[in-house]
């Protein structure tokens, strides 16, 4: 007869077990979406399968498995970089130039771009983080300014300046060309996003990826343990910096072109919002953050540029048009009223359903 810990403990496994598998879920309803007709008003402009809707949702997306990359670093290993656009860039223009220049086609030109990104980030890593805490950030923000610099002044006609350039369409794969195959891309957005998750949950839970926690928490007492935070600092550095390239490819078959928007600071610090609006440190809240935030983005630009907002008295028509300014004040408030982001909220409801506030942290670590 077990005892009464024991059974407790046995019967409550097979509940986590399935719980496990429920991201099985949302995933098919992902893989299933181009076929569907339902609307979704207020959501999405048009019909869930919509070539529209499909774009913004691919969209979203991409910028969710940005951000979950993003979190290798700020999250997971406790570096705050301000330049992770630099290799998203790197990856989306090394593709494009390799196409037009080089007059590759679109796969292998992928793998260089990919490459390029990933081989820059061990080169300035391998500088940046020389330097720690506020000395990193600033060594990053420098670096990514040079490369915004560099994109904007079209050295030799490479980058199209201000104006970027597009993807030449002769060489990219005929199934990702035109409206009628948004639902290609769509998949190949979803399938950049499973990658990414997959990358980086087994990072995490990886031997490396448990030094990152340590590291996170006190490299000092790291280092005393006889290691060497550098290199596991390192190892996030390009693995983050290489799945932003491969992010950079993807951007590229779903707007038909680069943009120096992509280089910039900004580019960042959009990314640093998204996870620290879903939840920092956390497996879904990066993910979260970056799908809300890209689509509040589209939605509150098309709500800046209606009628409806045109017709308002002054004092409520500037806030109104001005998208930032109100992502902004969602920020704010998620900030204030969810202190850990979007991905706490679950353990905090059930904590004050339970009406204690003790074991708030152990719940908040289950859904990391």
């Amino acid at each position: 007869m077990p005892r009464t810990g024991e059974s407790f403990r046995h019967g409550s496994t097979p509940g986590r077990r399935a719980l496990r598998w429920w991201p099985i879920a949302p995933l098919i309803l992902l893989l299933v979406a181009p076929y569907s007709a339902l609307p979704l008003p207020g959501l999405l402009d048009g019909p869930l399968g919509s070539p529209g809707s499909l774009q913004l949702l691919a969209l979203c997306l991409v910028y969710g498995a940005l951000a979950t990359g993003y979190d290798l670093l700020l999250g997971r290993t406790g570096l705050l970089s301000f330049g992770h656009a630099l290799y998203f860039a790197t990856g989306l223009y090394g593709t494009e130039l390799a196409m037009i220049e080089l007059r590759l086609p679109f796969a292998a030109a992928a793998v260089i771009g990919t490459a390029a990104a990933t081989l820059l980030a061990l080169a300035l890593g391998a500088v940046s983080l020389r330097v720690t805490g506020i000395g990193f950030s600033m060594v990053t923000l420098a670096f990514a300014q040079a490369g915004a610099i560099l994109v904007q002044r079209n050295p030799g006609g490479l980058t199209g300046g201000e104006e970027g350039r597009a993807a030449p369409a002769d060489l990219m794969p005929a199934w990702t060309v035109g409206i009628g195959n948004t639902a290609n891309l769509y998949w190949i957005a979803l399938g950049y996003l499973v990658v990414t998750l997959a990358i980086v949950h087994h990072a995490v839970n990886s031997p490396t990826g448990r030094i990152w926690a340590g590291i996170r928490e006190n490299e000092r007492r790291v280092e005393v343990l006889g290691l060497r935070p550098y290199g596991y600092k390192l190892i996030a550095f390009v693995l983050a910096g290489g799945l932003a390239g491969a992010g950079g490819v993807v951007h590229l078959l779903l707007t038909g072109g680069a943009t120096p928007q992509a280089a910039t600071s900004d580019a960042t610090l959009a990314l640093l919002v998204m996870v620290v609006l879903g939840g920092s440190g956390t497996r879904w809240g990066p993910l979260l953050g970056g799908v809300i935030y890209t689509w509040a983005g589209h939605r509150l630009g098309d709500l800046a540029n209606s009628s409806a907002v045109a017709d308002l008295p002054a004092v409520l028509k500037v806030p109104l048009s001005q998208p930032l300014f109100l992502l902004g004040i969602l920020f704010v408030v998620v900030v204030y009223l969810l202190p850990g982001g979007l991905a706490r909220l679950p353990g905090r409801l059930r904590a004050a359903r339970g009406g204690s506030a003790v074991p708030v942290r152990t719940r908040e670590s289950e859904a990391t």
